[in-house]
């Protein structure tokens, strides 16, 4: 599939596939507790943006569920979770491009734990997209999050750390913007 037969679908449509190197993936539509993970994600994570952009990060903005570009030819656009980014110049007519994401995260289902945890990394890695982290649920809700930080040298992405919510505590982030994880916020 090319960008502009892409771009040519109805939105019912465009919101139920990803395209990797042309081909099209069909999404398996997510569980209620998928979504709320994702929802429960991208508040926190867009609550501590704003703190950031006070302190002079610039325009940011926290999307769930959001199509981004990564590569025209051939066609490559993935449906992410939560992503933190940049904001495209609409005004100029610019789309979210890998360029502008400065985080994405995954929540793990069981039909996407290939994907995610070995698909999804290097497709992003290699658009150059800086942070990854794969997000994983229990009964209650997030109980791990694990953080992979590009490697630009080769491209790929390298483990820095893994927070589990049985060890407790409010764990910190200080890439790509300072970020307090509080666990009872991403729970169901």
């Amino acid at each position: 599939m090319t960008a502009r037969e892409y771009e040519a679908l109805p939105e019912d449509i465009s919101r139920t596939i990803e395209i990797v190197d042309g081909y099209v993936v069909l999404c398996e539509a997510p569980s209620p507790a998928h979504q709320k993970a994702s929802r429960r994600l991208a508040t926190l994570i867009e609550e501590h943006a704003r703190v950031a952009m006070k302190r002079g990060h610039g325009p940011l903005a926290v999307d769930n569920s959001v199509d981004v570009r990564l590569r025209d030819v051939p066609l490559s656009n993935l449906r992410s979770d939560v992503v933190l980014y940049r904001c495209p110049d609409r005004d100029r007519g610019e789309r979210l491009r890998a360029g502008h994401v400065l985080l994405v995260a995954e929540v793990v289902s069981p039909g996407s734990e290939t994907r995610d945890s070995t698909g999804k990394p290097g497709v992003y890695a290699k658009a150059g997209i800086p942070n990854y982290w794969i997000v994983r649920l229990d009964d209650t809700g997030v109980s791990i999050i694990e953080r992979y930080r590009l490697d630009h040298a080769s491209r790929l992405y390298k483990h820095v750390g893994t927070f589990m919510k049985d060890e407790g505590g409010k764990p910190e982030v200080s890439n790509p913007i300072s970020l307090t994880i509080d666990w009872q916020d991403l729970e169901f």
